[in-house]
């Protein structure tokens, strides 16, 4: 059976789903997020969920936004590192826990961690990015989104 690709099965569902995308992006940038910490959460979450579609987006991104191949090497393993900086991890780890879902005083925990370090429109802009980025990996994954190789 061929994929149904849910985005062009409801294309104004998509369309909202987007709209949604777009206004949490501008809620990070408000917040005073740089692109390269939005990217890198968005290819954290992909890793964790293993969407192969999103994770060639967003490495591209995340590459474009200035990322170096020693950092993007090591995400898997970020907490092993002294390569990402406070707000980084704080962002990398509240995002692990929006994606994976810890029991309830885990969960908690993390959030008091990680809002010594950001800020509430910080937290608050990345929790959106970790929420979005969920659904989107769901969506694709879900409609077997496919990787094409490059054009040459």
């Amino acid at each position: 059976m061929d994929a149904l690709y849910l985005d062009k099965a409801n294309p104004d569902v998509y369309a909202g789903f987007r709209a949604a995308a777009d206004a949490i992006a501008a809620a990070a940038r408000d917040a005073g997020l740089p692109r390269l910490l939005t990217e890198l959460v968005s290819v954290r979450v992909s890793q964790v969920n293993g969407c192969a579609y999103c994770l060639n987006v967003h490495t591209k991104k995340l590459m474009d936004a200035g990322e170096t191949v020693q950092r993007l090497g090591a995400l898997t393993a970020w907490r092993e590192t002294e390569l990402f900086d406070e707000t980084e991890r704080a962002a990398l780890e509240i995002a692990e826990a929006i994606t994976t879902l810890p029991a309830p005083e885990e969960r908690i925990a993390v959030e008091y961690r990680v809002r010594e370090v950001l800020s509430d429109a910080e937290f608050a802009a990345v929790s959106w990015v970790a929420i979005s980025m969920n659904a989107m990996n769901r969506l694709s994954i879900t409609s077997r989104h496919p990787v094409r190789p490059p054009r040459a």
